[in-house]
């Protein structure tokens, strides 16, 4: 279907941009079409792609339960309504979705392996108060791969990676405190691209992802971006 409508829209001169999707303001398809389009071969796309996601595990730095820096990350506004939403890892899968096409991989979301942050025993019918109260038989199963990582100078990420083979995963994956993904603070998002050009060092684009000025940035850029567009064509 998607392809159908990318097909579609260039047939009647129309343009489609979504800029805003993924990473917010960021220029995370911008970077990655133009690479493409420019003959660059895009081997493995990475990131950290859930502003609230990084927001807690950020946060989550032993002091205090898991479920406690989820339940300050709803109160601030960071979250879903119900922060399943975000826990679950589809935003985030979906995501992946989009920039793996974005590569010239076609997957469906079913095709992305997910790793749930949400206990078993709070995926049926629940308020999102109750939600955070189950989220507290996670507390240590969750402070113990912390410690784990963090033995091992490492931190926790919640991390999308899709590779040119189609090979999508959502999960949470440790870190160097040095590394890229490890040096972030707030919502930041970070995408790394390992591609034919950017082999030995991939290009990142980090910066905040999530927040209503950034993404309406975003949202504002693809507006000028097609007012330009309709510029040349009328």
């Amino acid at each position: 279907a998607w392809r159908a409508l990318r097909s579609l829209g260039r047939e009647a001169g129309r343009h489609w941009l979504y800029e805003a999707t993924v990473g917010a303001g960021l220029p995370v398809i911008t970077t990655l079409r133009d690479m493409v389009q420019t003959g660059d071969r895009v081997e493995r796309v990475e990131g950290v792609l859930s502003g609230t996601l990084s927001y807690v595990f950020n946060r989550f730095d032993g002091q205090r339960p898991f479920s406690e820096v989820v339940r300050e990350a709803r109160a601030l506004g960071y979250t879903e309504p119900d922060p399943r939403d975000d826990l679950s890892g589809v935003d985030v899968a979906r995501k992946l979705v989009i920039l793996a096409r974005e590569m010239g991989v076609e997957i469906e979301l079913a095709d992305v392996v997910i790793e749930s942050l949400v206990p078993p025993s709070a995926t049926g019918p629940m308020t999102p108060e109750a939600f955070l109260d189950a989220l507290r038989a996670s507390d240590d199963a969750m402070e113990a791969r912390r410690a784990e990582a963090a033995a091992r100078g490492a931190c926790l990420r919640y991390v999308g990676v899709v590779d040119a083979q189609g090979r999508a995963r959502v999960s949470l994956a440790e870190y160097p405190f040095a590394h890229a993904f490890g040096a972030l603070s707030a919502t930041d998002n970070v995408i790394a691209f390992t591609s034919a050009r950017y082999q030995r060092q991939p290009l990142i684009v980090r910066g905040p992802g999530a927040g209503a000025e950034v993404t309406a940035g975003g949202v504002f850029a693809d507006l000028l971006r097609l007012a330009a567009w309709l510029g040349t064509t009328t």
